[in-house]
């Protein structure tokens, strides 16, 4: 038996709505073709572009540190010019990972057959290895979204994010959470895992779980490296034989590289953070009940995607910045559609959603954004 979900439709209706929403579904996978090919490619080049420029002008700024702290004009044209690399830096961060890796993962462009753009071989720019991120977002979420005791992604395993969850006293220091889990949504990333919270919640022992976390720890492993060993040691080499024009301390050089590292991976990470919680948690947002999904049909599996989901309103710029998760509700029905499909669709979808009567939930950043702050304060406290 499948137990009524949130909307006025008879059985009949809904599996109606399915059959609609997979003829939409299908007229665009038969349509793809060299256009949807050249956007991701120049999107690709886009990106690597823009990190390597990105790097080029964090070096550049180091010719204007003075020697050991002099000149403060000088420190402040350097930093400034390196704050501009950072932050270039961070939108290729960004970019890669939001509209390249989050959709290369979902096989989006496996279709075409490149060898370099498949999702069996693609490993992104994060610490969370890129096979343990698909069996945990494209197997278990986008099957089980919004399903309670399903959904890993339901709170992240540290928020209540719905009334449905049971209050217990840690949930007090949420807010905190949240800005943490924010700040470092890469690694927070990583560690969500369903080995290891198996083992939080005693279901699984310490040696089932090493093999796991040993990988993890190597991709964690390889990251470190790179972005605090690798590029800041390179500046670093580079600095000395040149010290007539860098004339700051090797050392110094190194740490202000690892740092404008640092800053781009947590300018990626709170943007993330806050297109993925736009996405799932504002206000509006239906979660489910195991007893809910039982028997559950395809169509129903779409309903249940439109309910569980949210969209954020935003420019052509906008929505490429955000990975076309601006198009959350169009990313859970049609996970593996070229993701610059998804602004042709919504407006499809948005009209099917009317006339069958059915919630389509979209708003401005600053609405979604500040709606689910407000739930993750207000859900803090119990009988909220």
């Amino acid at each position: 038996m499948t137990h009524k979900l949130p909307v006025n439709l008879t059985d009949a209706q809904i599996e109606e709505f399915g059959r609609e929403m997979d003829d939409i579904y299908n007229e665009v996978m038969d349509s793809r073709g060299e256009k949807d090919r050249a956007y991701i490619l120049k999107v690709i080049r886009t990106q690597r572009s823009m990190a390597v420029i990105g790097r080029i002008i964090i070096y550049a700024g180091l010719f204007f540190i003075p020697a050991w702290g002099h000149a403060l004009a000088s420190w402040g044209i350097a930093l400034g010019i390196m704050a501009i690399g950072t932050f270039m830096l961070g939108c290729a961060k960004i970019l890669e990972n939001m509209e390249i890796g989050h959709n290369v993962m979902h096989a989006q462009w496996d279709w075409m057959k490149d060898p370099e753009i498949q999702s069996n071989t693609w490993e992104w720019d994060n610490m969370s290895p890129s096979d343990r991120w698909m069996n945990s977002h494209n197997v278990v979420h986008h099957t089980w979204t919004n399903v309670l005791e399903k959904d890993l992604d339901v709170g992240y395993g540290i928020l209540r994010v719905t009334p449905m969850q049971p209050w217990k006293p840690s949930f007090l220091l949420q807010p905190l959470w949240f800005i943490l889990l924010m700040l470092l949504f890469e690694e927070g990333v990583a560690v969500h895992e369903q080995v290891i919270d198996d083992k939080l919640h005693g279901k699984r022992k310490w040696k089932e779980t090493f093999p796991m976390l040993r990988h993890i720890g190597r991709k964690v492993r390889g990251q470190v490296i790179k972005d605090y060993l690798m590029w800041p040691l390179a500046a670093m080499l580079v600095s000395i034989p040149i010290s007539f024009y860098v004339p700051a301390s090797p050392f110094l050089v190194f740490g202000l590289v690892a740092g404008a590292n640092a800053i781009a991976n947590i300018i990626r990470n709170v943007w993330a953070f806050v297109i993925i919680f736009c996405g799932h948690f504002p206000a509006g947002v239906h979660t489910f009940t195991l007893e809910q999904v039982e028997g559950e049909t395809r169509a129903r599996w779409y309903l249940r995607q439109m309910l569980g989901s949210a969209n954020i309103e935003g420019g052509k710029l906008f929505h490429i910045m955000s990975g076309n998760l601006s198009h959350q509700i169009e990313h859970h029905i049609f996970p593996d559609m070229c993701s610059n499909r998804y602004p042709e669709v919504s407006p499809r979808v948005e009209a099917l959603a009317a006339r069958y009567g059915i919630p389509y939930n979209r708003g401005s950043l600053t609405r979604q954004f500040g709606t689910t702050w407000w739930n993750n304060i207000r859900l803090a406290f119990p009988n909220s």
